[in-house]
């Protein structure tokens, strides 16, 4: 009887002390996260250099995000009873920059076996927080808190005061695109095909072809990324005349597969690089560029012009002799 009543009392010394193992891995990932973020914050061009980036200037508003990021995340794990939400997040973060370093690794002016040597190390990282967030996770709450896979879908919409056919015929010649997208360089047309080449995180290029699938004058324009994109994406834009003549509404569905999948889709979010948040601001630049002739040249300071933004615009979109300029 004593022998059972003893047994009835007795912890369960193992899984005690794999709980206390967990949750010291927790609080060294936590201290682990702060520090990494101090150094992102204060030193991003020496750390840029360690990793092998030598276009440390581009890197260092980026890796100053990140480190913003490391450090909420850091003390949200120490703060925290429950830290498992946190340790998915770094998990996010993690993926995110095994994805940042695979861009910079596709640069000429890295140095590759640093850029490696970085890469296997921020693997290892993430394979200690995978663990550690499972670990401290209830089965439901693993699901709950690890995102599903599969694209992500995106819509939104803006009005613009001008008419549908000057809306339509603007959006249609996609060379004029780079006016109102931060990032996009340049677009090359050829037919119902389009070259795009744009800025990715950390200043390196990244180019992909698509292909217009509908077409239908002031109502509708369909498209689709080609193989070979390093985002699939489709989408397409819907054109509204709105009642009384108040203009256009512009509606914009968009449907995309981040390379980490919707965790890498979260990290982006989580450094101010979500896809969905940059439609709203292009949304935004486009309805200014129509309304005002406004280039954006950069971002705070656009370069206005009495008459239009472009000749091309003139010519194609306002009826505008070139000659009145």
């Amino acid at each position: 009887m004593e022998g059972k009543r003893t047994g009835d009392h007795m912890p369960s010394t193992n899984g005690s002390m794999d709980r206390d193992n967990r949750e010291r891995l927790a609080a060294g990932l936590g201290w682990f996260s702060i520090g990494l973020g101090l150094v992102e914050v204060a030193a991003p061009g020496a750390l840029a250099r360690l990793i092998g980036i030598r276009d440390e200037g581009r890197c260092r508003v980026l890796l100053r995000g990140l480190g913003l990021r490391e450090i909420a995340a850091g003390i949200g794990i120490l703060t925290r009873r429950k830290p498992a939400g946190w340790l998915w997040g770094r998990v996010a973060g993690d993926l995110m920059d095994l994805s940042l370093l695979g861009l910079a690794y596709t640069s000429p002016s890295a140095d590759r076996a640093r850029v490696t040597s970085a890469a296997a190390s921020v693997a290892g990282v993430t394979a200690l927080d995978v663990l550690c967030a499972t670990d401290l996770s209830d089965r439901s709450d693993a699901w709950r808190l690890l995102p599903q896979g599969g694209p992500v879908k995106v819509t939104k919409a803006i009005s613009v005061n001008r008419p549908v056919t000057e809306v339509y015929r603007f959006w249609r010649d996609f060379q004029n695109f780079p006016h109102f997208m931060k990032h996009l360089e340049v677009v090359e047309v050829d037919g119902p095909r389009s070259r795009w080449v744009a800025t990715a995180p950390g200043g390196s290029k990244i180019a992909w072809d698509a292909e217009i699938t509908a077409d239908v004058p002031e109502q509708q324009i369909a498209w689709r990324s080609l193989s070979g994109a390093p985002v699939d994406n489709a989408g397409q834009v819907r054109f509204h005349p709105m009642p009384g003549g108040r203009g256009t509404m512009v509606r914009v569905e968009m449907e995309y597969s981040p390379p980490a999948g919707r965790l890498g889709s979260l990290a982006a979010f989580l450094i101010g690089e979500d896809p969905s948040q940059k439609i709203q601001e292009d949304l935004r630049r486009f309805k200014r560029v129509l309304e005002t002739g406004e280039v954006i040249t950069t971002e705070g300071q656009p370069a206005a012009r009495a008459t239009s933004i472009s000749r091309r615009f003139d010519r194609a979109v306002r009826g505008q002799p070139i000659e009145s300029r």
